[in-house]
């Protein structure tokens, strides 16, 4: 079978010559009372992006947490699913402890960071094979705290300082946040020091220069500058 391919370069049937963005921007969670839902999600400090209710009784409310590219959707006819069976859903943060005390700070009752004894012990809801703290050295997608809505759907804070490679594209580096900003710059600065020490001791000029290949490269899981 041939392709075509347009001008856009994205080639049809099975041709591989292009990519047609394909964003997930929203998942739907479900609840038993949409106002308690959507009382605690604004407790939060998510962003209220829409409440638009039907005269069938068609109901859809949608919030996006800080800084995230992702939104989550609930109401009334939106989904058949059982209220409360949404678990594991992900939030990345850059610094685990402030987020779980920020939380906190807000009323939510959320879990004490931890790290897994054994694979998928984030995933455990009786907390077994838990680890009380952070991970051993800080270890990029290592460290968790976990929280749930009224319903009991259940939420996964984990801490990614530094990417795998592949996992975003070099040529989008961005920070979500004014505080991942700051702390991906206590991390650069602080393996900068490392590396003018592995330099003769000698002040680098040209260190913005570094940090910006060294944030851009954490963040992409590209090779860290030495």
């Amino acid at each position: 079978m041939s392709t075509t391919q347009d001008s856009t370069g994205v080639a049809g049937a099975d041709g591989r010559t292009g990519k047609v963005p394909f964003k997930f921007e929203a998942t739907v969670i479900p609840v038993t009372d949409v106002d308690a839902a959507k009382a605690f999600y604004a407790n939060l400090g998510w962003r209220e992006d829409a409440d638009f209710a039907f005269d069938n009784g068609f109901r859809v409310v949608q919030f996006t947490p800080p800084g995230s590219p992702a939104s989550v959707q609930f109401g009334a006819g939106i989904t058949s699913a059982t209220p409360g069976s949404a678990q594991g859903l992900y939030l990345i943060v850059s610094d685990i402890q402030a987020a779980r005390d920020e939380l906190a700070g807000l009323g939510v009752e959320v879990s004490e960071v931890f790290h897994p004894g054994a694979p998928g012990a984030q995933f455990h809801t009786d907390g077994s094979d838990r680890v009380g703290g952070r991970a051993e050295e800080g270890a990029s997608y290592s460290s968790f705290a976990t929280f749930s809505d009224p319903d009991g759907n259940r939420w996964l804070l984990q801490e990614i300082t530094s990417r795998l490679p592949g996992r975003i594209e070099s040529d989008e580096t961005s920070f979500a946040s004014v505080d991942d900003l700051r702390d991906a710059l206590i991390r650069a600065a602080t393996a900068h020091g490392e590396h003018e020490k592995r330099h003769g001791g000698e002040f680098d000029e040209n260190w913005p220069a570094w940090y910006a290949e060294y944030m851009a490269a954490e963040q992409s899981g590209a090779k860290l500058p030495e």
